[in-house]
């Protein structure tokens, strides 16, 4: 598995992990996501790594509701550019085919269905595993911004059934906030059950005009996402090469694999790690470079180096000079 998922997703989680005792930054580093995600919504992180660290956070703080607490805090607006459109939908119906539609471009592991049946209307929250692994916290965080979502659209007295496949916590009185009390457990699937006539609910305040131009936007965006393993790749070295973490058996796990599989599936793409870290890293060298203000021991740091001499001795190879050269060159000729 080699998803990724918008670092909005992080949104709340610093606050939430210290409410109940954690270093958000720790569990950060421990799964190998960068802690820049925390101030760009709009950067990739690991799925794999962010289901880990929400499975983590709970085990830890002994806090069995550690994802629902976070959904507790989410607007539309954690969505981007989908919730723009979600919001400016006519009805409900419309809002809901728009998620589901343009939800790969915030969680490529995710995904939504809705069946309507004898006048009930079954949303299923579908994950992407590639092997068995306890999913719970990721599980309980998407069903209750699903929940927030359908509820500002519907009704805040709106209390639909909420299914979850897992075990119940000890204690309900979070779920009990917030779903109100009809919750299950023990299900074949995860989701929500409603009356599918408050599908036809109209939005006020909809904007067909806004809601063309935003999906317009959102199709030129599935249309240029990235679906190559190598392109994945590239995304998690740029986050992750000043961490100093950025190796191959790290970036492996990050996609759900050993490093020996990743180099296989690479290779049938016809490029090696080695050759897309290069890669990387040659298109950050010469903006790093020709800022004056980045001394190289920054510029090596940044681009994942162990020391300066280590940097150099890279360049040299690249460009056929060491970066000060280089530098002085381009100072000449610009």
């Amino acid at each position: 598995m080699n998803e990724l998922i918008r670092s909005a997703c992080l949104t709340a989680f610093p606050e939430v992990a210290r409410s109940v005792g954690l270093q958000p930054e720790a569990l950060l580093a421990e799964v190998g996501i960068d802690r820049r995600a925390l101030s760009d919504p709009e950067m990739r992180i690991s799925v794999r790594a962010f289901r880990q660290m929400l499975e983590l956070a709970a085990q830890r703080s002994k806090v069995e509701t550690f994802g629902l607490q976070i959904a507790e805090t989410r607007q539309l607006s954690v969505l981007g550019p989908i919730g723009l459109l979600v919001r400016e939908e006519p009805t409900v119906r419309h809002a809901f085919q728009s998620l589901a539609r343009y939800l790969s471009l915030h969680n490529e592991a995710l995904s939504l269905r809705m069946e309507e049946i004898d006048g009930q209307a079954i949303v299923y929250v579908e994950a992407t595993v590639d092997r068995p692994e306890v999913i719970r916290q990721g599980i309980e965080l998407t069903v209750g911004v699903l929940f927030r979502l359908l509820q500002a659209m519907v009704s805040r007295e709106w209390q639909p059934i909420v299914c979850f496949t897992h075990e119940p916590p000890a204690r309900r009185d979070v779920h009990h906030r917030m779903f109100g009390s009809r919750v299950d457990f023990h299900c074949n699937f995860n989701g929500i059950i409603f009356s599918a006539s408050e599908l036809d609910r109209p939005q006020p305040g909809a904007d067909p005009t806004f809601a063309e131009h935003a999906r317009r936007y959102l199709d030129l965006l599935d249309s240029h996402s990235g679906t190559s393993l190598e392109a994945k790749v590239k995304e998690l070295m740029r986050l992750q090469l000043s961490t100093g973490r950025c190796t191959a058996d790290r970036l492996a796990q990050q996609v759900g694999c050993d490093r020996r599989t990743l180099h296989r599936r690479l290779a049938k793409e016809q490029v090696t790690f080695n050759a897309i870290l290069d890669s990387v890293r040659t298109n950050l060298v010469t903006t790093l470079l020709q800022d004056r203000g980045a001394n190289l021991a920054v510029a090596a740091d940044i681009l994942g180096f162990s020391s300066t001499s280590a940097f150099s001795r890279w360049f040299l190879g690249r460009f056929g000079s060491r970066p000060s050269e280089w530098r002085r060159e381009v100072d000449k000729t610009g």
